[in-house]
């Protein structure tokens, strides 16, 4: 045990001793590389004192250099601005010395004024004072105040004035309405030369032919019933004895004389005819109507080429083609006055599209006129009105008739166009126009009265044949309403020879077996 721990000692001490010759060894070399690096340190100061010298005489050259050339651009500056002072110093004594010789100049042509103006008020004041004497010799003289002279003179000028100026006028207004009657001319002529329409008068009956003599037996039915339904439905004259193989249905109501025309030529092809077959063909043959009526004036605006319309107003255009006018077919009279009214138009600088529409709906209150109450102007422009047509359509249809003055070039159009069309020879029938007012107004008269359902003027306009409603008159009040409306028609229509009225009260009643 004592050996180990001598043995432990031992190299503990001998560990000791190297670690204490190891320390001293690295000490001395340390001390050897401070040496070392001091010396370094050194040298590196000392070339560092040798640069800096050097960039300090480097710096020092170059800022000399750089001094010497901004003191030498200075000194040159300096030397311009004192030269450019010294002329703007000489300028400017120039310029006053100009100046102030203007300014003596002034003053003197100033006296000068100031000389000549005190002259012209003494020779103004004595002016004054003869102008003054030699009024006042002149009032002596005349009797007159120098204002009652004036007035004098100037009534005399505007006399001779009014009668030049009305002179030159007279001229000028005859030379212009002679020039606009020209030009006027030159457009119609060119606008009907342009435009040829087709144009047939309206006639007041159809002709049907028959295949024999036996069909009218059918026609008149037994006991004439057939004829009589035929006549209270569709509300024309059939006339049958008249010529031979021929029935003439008779109507001033070209509306009710196509539909009968049409009814009876279905009637004759289908071969029934009994009165509960008549009204059945006479309700299809009316519906075929008023859809054909819509499809033609969507075929007249298309043809235009006016653009969109409410489906009103074309309906009552297509109605248009079973009214006449002075015998005259109002379909026909609007499209010819459409086509003159838009080459008018376009000669004188409108719109032609608008004047068309203008002149197609100028006289559209005509299709209504069997209907209601008032005059064909005032019942279109309410329609046109209610369907947002423009102002411009809507004056034209009073400028047409003389309600308006027109208010532009297609009104204007409007109205000579239509002028042109109703003056052409053989337009329109005066004669036949009137006895058509007049039946129109037998049937409106009868038409207005209480419980009254249809009312149809036949035999030429000497009958009137008035149907009621059952449930609203009676038998005698029946016969008290014929006494009313033959009063009425006594005292409003004039008319030659008597008109019969017919009143029709009917009942039906209707069951069903099942």
């Amino acid at each position: 045990m004592e050996s180990i721990l001598v043995g432990v000692i031992t190299a503990l001490l001998s560990s000791l001793i190297s670690i204490l010759i190891v320390k001293k060894l690295y000490s001395a070399k340390f001390d050897i590389l401070i040496e070392q690096a001091k010396a370094k340190a050194k040298i590196i100061e000392h070339e560092a004192e040798v640069i800096l010298k050097d960039a300090q005489i480097k710096a020092k050259r170059d800022y000399d250099k750089e001094f010497r050339t901004a003191k030498k651009e200075y000194d040159e500056m300096l030397f311009q601005i004192e030269k450019k002072e010294k002329e703007l110093n000489k300028h400017l004594e120039s310029e006053l010395r100009i100046i102030k010789e203007q300014k003596a100049e002034i003053v003197e042509k100033n006296q000068k004024i100031t000389t000549i103006k005190d002259g012209l008020k003494r020779q103004q004041k004595t002016y004054e004072e003869k102008i003054a004497k030699a009024i006042k010799v002149l009032e002596n003289a005349s009797g007159l105040t120098i204002e009652e002279a004036k007035e004098l003179m100037l009534e005399k000028v505007k006399e001779d004035s009014r009668a030049q100026i009305a002179s030159i006028f007279r001229k000028k207004y005859k030379a212009a309405e002679q020039k606009s009657k020209e030009e006027i001319n030159n457009m119609l002529s060119q606008a009907v030369t342009r435009y040829a329409g087709e144009f047939a008068a309206e006639r007041l009956i159809n002709n049907l032919p028959l295949s024999d003599e036996e069909t009218k037996g059918k026609i008149i039915g037994k006991e004439g019933r057939n004829i009589k339904a035929l006549e209270m439905l569709l509300g024309v004259d059939i006339i049958i004895d008249d010529t031979p193989n021929t029935i003439t249905i008779s109507s001033f109501n070209l509306y009710r004389r196509a539909i009968a025309t049409k009814t009876i030529e279905e009637l004759l092809e289908d071969g029934r005819i009994q009165p509960a077959r008549i009204e059945e063909i006479y309700k299809k043959v009316k519906a075929e109507f008023d859809k054909n009526i819509q499809k033609e004036g969507e075929d007249v605006v298309l043809e235009l080429g006016i653009g969109s319309m409410h489906p009103e107003l074309i309906k009552l255009v297509g109605r248009l083609r079973y009214r006449a006018s002075y015998g005259q077919n109002a379909l026909k009279h609007t499209l010819e006055v459409a086509h003159l009214a838009g080459l008018l138009a376009a000669q004188m600088g409108g719109d032609p599209i608008l004047a068309r529409r203008a002149g197609l709906l100028h006289d559209i209150g005509k299709a209504l006129t069997h209907e209601m109450p008032g005059s064909h102007v005032h019942l279109g422009a309410e329609m046109c009105r209610r369907y947002d047509e423009s102002d411009t359509v809507i004056n034209a249809i009073y400028a047409h008739h003389g309600h308006e003055e027109p208010i532009n070039v297609e009104s204007a159009a409007v109205c000579a166009a239509d002028a042109l069309s109703a003056a052409r020879p053989g337009a329109r029938r005066e004669v036949l126009e009137s006895f058509l007012k007049r039946v129109e107004e037998v049937e409106n008269i009868s038409t207005s009265k209480t419980g009254v359902l249809n009312a149809f003027a036949i035999n030429a306009g000497r009958e009137v044949r008035v149907i009621v409603k059952a449930e609203l008159v009676n038998d005698d009040e029946a016969v008290l309403l014929a006494n009313e409306i033959a009063q009425d028609i006594e005292a409003k229509v004039q008319y030659p020879g008597e008109i019969k009225v017919n009143v029709i009260r009917e009942i039906r009643a209707e069951s069903y077996a099942r």
